[in-house]
């Protein structure tokens, strides 16, 4: 076990402690494994049975991790409060018909239950997640019980312990409800699926592909980082993580030719957070919009690869330039590895991948086809001893992963909790109503109100909690003007992602800063400069949802021409630098390509006005292409 036991943060605990802890983790780590597993390829559990025993398993597992980093005499309340919390799955199970036989109405023992639950979500709220989503979780239980005590529109005739609990903890609408889902069927299992697929060396794998087929070129060091962690971030689903992991070779690498450390840093920070909404698997938050949407998830995948890509060319195309405009050097070609060893050596390991594509082609559901890959990433890893994981090893990854999902755990409950008291108390309609009141019937101001609370409300927060914050209190407002679900969703997923490189946060930013010795703040900034897409691209699928292959497919290929030229013409103008140096009549050039394509977009995509913007504007582009390829006159 002594092996084990780093999984556990802190360390202040004797040696004793530690070793009781990690083995209670280790338990509940495999138990909570395979209860997903289990559900996700046989299916037989009942919703509310699943989700109150993997939420038991889970939140006790969190207290356990979060008890280790506590003072010696808060420890001991913060394991009876885990061990407490593991009594509510397994009598949910035990009673589950009697439950269903009285109607759900709670008794006694039910509400002490709920109580005890309440309390540990919140203390796991609290200390992995921050204040924020506490005090959302307070509010809306103080608002169930003292509702009454509100005048007028937002006020309710106030909700009693008891019924409060019937509907919170014995009905899938509180805390097992739809997020909680997700959580175990989805989320945890791609959590898994991820850190094996690290575990077995697939990061380095991405960055060893990238920097063979980058590295020769000027700029080819920071191409590496943008393709290298766009793949990494996109199986982990964390921009932080993925800055931490491959920023540790990317960005020396590129301050070894010449990138200066704010920008070595704003591109790994803005290259990480491109995972979060790059296909396949986009982190957990995908998962959520599908169920929340009621979509198939291969639809939100395919939907949110045109901006994705939009996102990750804007980013290549403005390193390249970066590196043309400062003459940098190239990547020491000792250091740079053959495609071919790559493949050879390690490509095996790309395998569950393309397995993971073929299993959704083929119909499977995500979470069997996930199950599918966890087998087929065991079976490849045992090719070569440098990938081969044992029971010790896997173990540890099941440890890790529920260490990872903690966060998102505790933030699903509390959403839970959240949609279920609006919907108890109607709420959820009334804040719709406010919202579009505050717009005035104006969609585009809507939207920019949209923008600014979704960007507020993720401020620091996981993914998928800001996220399912910005898909319960906002997005049925806007749908109510008429949007596709899809566009309207992603709206709010792109703007709460915002945060990861925007002060004052900018938690993937500063990590990128940190590493390559730079400012944050003006890491923070250069990392928008460069992921401008990610600010721009949510207004543009919302007025041209052919961007996310909704529509004919002449539309949708119109659309993105438009985006793909609109996108290449504002980042070459943002840089001022292609092929030689910009002037200012350049610039101007290349900005009106942008606004022609934007109008290209915003308008009815195929008609008259559209068609004849972007064909001016690839003209125009075209123009200014060969102007800067011809030879200068000399002396110029």
């Amino acid at each position: 076990m002594t092996s084990l036991t780093d999984i556990l943060p802190g360390t202040a605990l004797p040696r004793w402690e530690r070793l009781a802890a990690t083995a209670a983790l280790a338990v509940l780590s495999a138990l909570v494994t395979a209860l997903c597993v289990w559900s996700a390829w046989f299916g037989d559990i009942t919703a509310l049975v699943l989700r109150s025993t993997f939420f038991s398993l889970m939140v006790s597992a969190g207290l356990i991790v979060v008890a280790a980093q506590r003072a010696a005499w808060l420890r001991p309340v913060v394991y009876a409060l885990a061990a407490a919390v593991l009594v509510p799955g397994p009598y949910l199970w035990v009673n589950y018909l009697s439950i269903v036989r009285s109607g759900g109405i709670a008794s006694d023992i039910d509400v002490g239950l709920f109580v005890i639950c309440t309390a540990a979500v919140l203390v796991l709220a609290r200390y992995l997640i921050g204040w924020v989503m506490v005090g959302l979780g307070v509010v809306a239980l103080g608002y169930a019980f003292f509702g009454d005590l509100i005048p007028g529109t937002y006020g309710h005739n106030g909700y009693s312990l008891s019924r409060v609990t019937s509907n919170l903890f014995l009905r899938t609408e509180g805390l097992f409800g739809l997020p909680m889902g997700v959580a175990v069927q989805y989320i945890l299992l791609f959590s898994l699926l991820g850190t094996l697929l690290l575990k077995t060396g697939l990061g380095q794998v991405f960055v060893d592909l990238a920097h063979a087929a980058t590295g020769r070129v000027q700029g080819g060091p920071a191409l590496t980082a943008v393709v290298s962690s766009t793949m990494f971030s996109s199986i982990n689903g964390s921009a932080v993580a993925g800055v931490v992991t491959t920023g540790t070779f990317t960005i020396p690498l590129m301050k070894r030719t010449g990138y200066r450390p704010k920008v070595a840093g704003a591109i790994e920070a803005a290259a990480s957070s491109a995972g979060q909404i790059m296909p396949p698997v986009m982190g957990a938050a995908a998962f959520l919009m599908a169920e929340i949407t009621q979509t198939p998830y291969a639809t939100i995948a395919a939907a949110a690869l045109i901006p994705a890509l939009l996102y990750v060319f804007a980013l290549l195309v403005g390193v390249r330039e970066e590196a043309g405009k400062f003459d940098l050097g190239r990547a020491d070609p000792s250091e740079i590895p053959a495609l071919k060893d790559v493949l050879l050596k390690r490509g095996h390991l790309l395998i569950p991948l393309v397995g993971l594509v073929v299993f959704l082609a083929m119909g499977y559901t995500p979470s069997a086809a996930a199950v599918l890959c966890l087998g087929t990433t065991l079976v490849v890893s045992v090719f070569t001893r440098e990938t081969r994981i044992g029971p010790v090893g896997l173990l540890k990854v099941m440890m890790e992963t529920v260490r990872n999902v903690l966060p998102i755990v505790a933030a699903v409950g509390i959403a839970g909790m959240l949609i279920g008291v609006l919907t108890l108390t109607g709420m959820a309609l009334k804040l719709s109503s406010l919202i579009l009141t505050a717009g005035a019937g104006s969609l585009l101001l809507t939207l920019l109100l949209t923008m600014v609370a979704s960007f507020v409300l993720g401020l620091g927060m996981p993914t998928s909690a800001a996220y399912l914050l910005l898909a319960i209190l906002i997005a049925p407002a806007l749908e109510q003007f008429g949007l596709p679900v899809i566009a309207a969703h992603m709206f709010i997923f792109y703007y709460g992602l915002l945060s990861a490189i925007t002060p004052p946060v900018a938690l993937a930013a500063y990590a990128g800063a940190s590493i390559a010795g730079a400012e944050p703040n003006e890491t923070a900034m250069e990392s928008i400069r460069l992921g401008f897409v990610k600010v721009v691209a949510p207004f543009l699928f919302v007025y041209a949802p052919e961007l996310l292959l909704i529509g004919t497919p002449v539309n949708i290929a119109l659309a993105t021409v438009a985006a793909f030229a609109g996108t290449f013409a504002a980042g070459t103008a943002l840089t001022g630098w292609m092929i030689r140096p910009l002037t200012a009549v350049h610039r101007a050039g290349f900005i009106a390509v942008a606004a022609l394509e934007t109008v290209a977009l915003v308008w009815p995509v195929g008609g008259a006005v559209s068609l004849g913007a972007e064909v001016a504007g690839l003209a125009l582009l075209g123009a200014l292409v060969m102007a800067l390829r011809a030879p200068r006159p000399a002396g110029a």
